[in-house]
């Protein structure tokens, strides 16, 4: 499956580098340029619009733990799926298809940036191929969709039994965020990382809070050779400016005031979300949460000021539901912003479970359905 440069007898087949694939388009907050295409992001990824019969893509895949997964689909439909091992060969896309016929193939980017690898990385170089590129329609909208595990998917692939924290158990095809930009016909972006929150992180660690790295093009891929690559650089926000924004934070957030306290083994700091002798939730800490909401929503609103703002929450409870309430109709009432919105979303259950307890395939269709329906309301688009 997997070929190097060298083994590769190009017959009628010409190199198509970066550099000369005009037409390509690409998705999620990614660097660029005229050698490669540096894939972060959950649901990041490359498309193409090709007259051709066959289709091989240089890729690059560097990892110490989590190594990378694609889903590759043809004219809409999901055709193969694959982990990528290290090192920098090509992968065959399409094969003996008619070259008369177009062919739009889109590469997704199934695993999440890794935070706790920082030698995760895919990058893609360019083509091999008789055929040539041609133009990709523009699509009508731009969404970006912030969340957690469930925004990246996690758990949207596998048995209902496995519960090992891989990249094999990530699925952005799949995913809400990928469904509702496809029934939209929107361009998206997504900014997502398991365990995180808007405050804290699962285990009450601050530093496992989105809002710190929103601003950047993915601060949360550390280390040296992400940091050469372009992760930290600021995010352009005027050049890709979203019509709507939809925050999927809170479950973590929840899950801190179950957890112990977490002390930082550098300077010492404690942090941790109480609950009561009684079982209720401390109402101190349970302010420095809306405070935490509130402030992350006018961080969006300043970054993005034509955007809508939905905030959606309660696919894997929705404890902290009256807590986000507070804080978005007191950023309402204070700022008179009413381009802030809030939708609550069903359950995950037996029936709609996916692998490691997370939403499975149904529970996202559910909500990629009730998101769609809510930002057509929003942005006043015809059904």
């Amino acid at each position: 499956m997997f070929r190097s440069e060298v083994e590769i007898d190009n017959g009628s087949l010409k190199v198509l580098p970066m550099s000369e694939c005009n037409e390509l388009k690409t998705y999620g907050r990614c660097i660029r340029d005229i050698e490669h295409v540096v894939l972060f992001w959950t649901a990041s990824g490359i498309e193409i619009n090709i007259k051709a019969s066959e289709v091989w893509m240089e890729v690059e895949s560097t990892y110490s733990i989590y190594e990378p997964w694609i889903t590759i689909s043809v004219n809409g439909a999901q055709i193969s799926r694959m982990m990528l091992p290290k090192g920098r060969y090509y992968i065959p896309l399409i094969r003996n298809m008619n070259q008369d016929e177009p062919k739009t193939i889109r590469i997704y980017k199934d695993a999440q940036a890794m935070s706790a690898d920082d030698m995760h990385g895919l990058r893609i170089f360019g083509f091999l191929t008789d055929g040539e590129l041609l133009p990709l329609p523009e699509k009508k909208l731009k969404l970006e969709f912030i969340g957690d595990s469930i925004t990246s998917g996690e758990g949207a692939r596998g048995a209902k039994q496995e519960n090992d924290w891989i990249p094999m158990l990530f699925d952005s095809a799949n995913g809400y965020p990928t469904l509702v930009a496809e029934a939209l016909d929107a361009d998206y972006n997504v900014i997502s990382q398991s365990g995180w929150g808007t405050l804290t992180g699962w285990d009450n660690n601050p530093s496992c809070a989105l809002p710190i790295y929103y601003d950047k093009l993915c601060g949360l891929a550390f280390g040296e050779k992400n940091e050469k690559l372009g992760a930290h650089v600021p995010f352009d926000f005027g050049r890709w400016s979203a019509d709507c924004i939809i925050i999927n934070l809170g479950t973590n957030d929840g899950g801190a005031f179950h957890s112990p306290l977490f002390k930082d083994p550098v300077t010492g700091r404690e942090t941790d979300q109480r609950m009561n002798e009684d079982g209720s939730f401390n109402e101190e800490d349970l302010q420095k949460l809306q405070d935490a909401v509130k402030l992350f929503i006018a961080q969006l609103r300043y970054l993005n000021p034509m955007a809508k703002l939905l905030w959606v929450y309660g696919m894997l409870g929705n404890e902290m539901e009256p807590t986000i309430l507070e804080a978005i109709d007191s950023y309402v009432e204070d700022t008179e912003d009413r381009n802030v919105y809030y939708m609550s979303l069903p359950d995950t259950n037996d029936e709609t479970v996916g692998s490691r307890s997370h939403p499975g395939p149904k529970a996202h269709a559910i909500a990629a359905k009730l998101i769609t329906k809510k930002i057509k309301e929003i942005l006043k688009l015809e059904n």
